[in-house]
């Protein structure tokens, strides 16, 4: 007579299709959400993130252990079932700024939450370590975002910063709170304005640079520091530019930079800036490996 454990562990390498659809349902859920939101940046990040984590599960495809149990299979899908229900409750909203403000955390914690719940289904507990990697990405996608801007408010440390900016400039500005004064005209820094977005987003791009080309010794430290700093000041020198435009009274231009293409370009510059600093510390590392490899 055989005995029948429940936690025995299933198979899933004929069902490697199903997961397949499942998480790119879950991508296409996603992506539709955030552009209902008109979270343009939030979209055009989500497409870096998720083309690396294709590309590292492209490269380990054939070393993935596809198997799992009934405990974590259940936890998968409950997952994936929690990030359906709300993204339908999501859907059938008027999304207006309350509305959008409202969801934006939860919108920023599936794919964190998809790739935990895909991960359980197909290998289990003893399996996500096998998804490290991917799994950590989709983390920084946009809870440190989340998480950052409901721990502190940065906007007065970035009032201070661009009116620095505009004094060295050679502008006659004050300072009062939030508040950056010019002579003909005044801005007020909000909580969406403060740099929050930016630095998280070069921090996840940091993540990413990090795993997909990695780097040797204390180097591997200083990347998302260095990311955090060129987010700042350079989302900084933006709001300096748009105080200007302030005093000189030019509202159309202001609008280009502060919700238009124009803010894209900013998030653009940041990400060339901080491109050209990795490739820096990439080019330090071949000689590296050549002294070894003489040696």
């Amino acid at each position: 007579m055989k005995a029948t454990h429940l936690t025995a562990v299933t198979p899933l390498k004929n069902s490697q299709y199903w997961l397949l659809a499942i998480a790119a349902g879950l991508v296409a859920i996603y992506m539709t959400l955030t552009w209902k939101a008109g979270d343009t940046a939030q979209l055009g990040m989500s497409v870096l993130f998720w083309l690396a984590v294709a590309s590292s599960l492209w490269g380990k495809r054939h070393s993935l252990k596809l198997e799992s149990g009934v405990l974590p299979s259940f936890l998968g899908a409950l997952l994936i079932a929690l990030i359906l229900w709300q993204g339908a409750t999501i859907s059938g909203l008027a999304l207006t700024n309350e509305t959008v403000q409202a969801k934006a955390p939860f919108l920023r914690f599936i794919p964190f939450f998809s790739a935990l719940g895909v991960g359980l289904l197909a290998s289990g507990f003893k399996g996500l370590k096998q998804y490290w990697q991917e799994i950590t990405i989709l983390f920084f996608l946009g809870i440190p975002s989340v998480v950052l801007s409901s721990l502190t408010d940065i906007s007065p440390v970035t009032a201070k910063f661009s009116a620095f900016l505009l004094w060295y400039s050679g502008f006659q500005v004050s300072l009062q709170d939030v508040y950056i004064n010019l002579p003909t005209g005044s801005v007020k820094v909000y909580g969406g304005c403060s740099g929050v977005e930016a630095m998280t987003y070069l921090l996840g791009l940091a993540v990413i640079c990090l795993v997909m080309f990695p780097i040797q010794g204390r180097k591997q430290i200083f990347v998302p520091i260095v990311a955090l700093i060129i987010g700042f000041i350079v989302n900084a020198m933006r709001v300096s530019l748009m105080a200007v435009l302030i005093a000189f009274s030019n509202k159309e231009a202001f609008d280009y930079w502060h919700e238009g293409e124009g803010s894209l370009i900013f998030g653009m510059i940041s990400v060339f800036i901080f491109g050209l600093f990795y490739l820096f510390l990439l080019r330090q590392e071949e000689p590296e490996d050549h002294d070894t490899r003489e040696f």
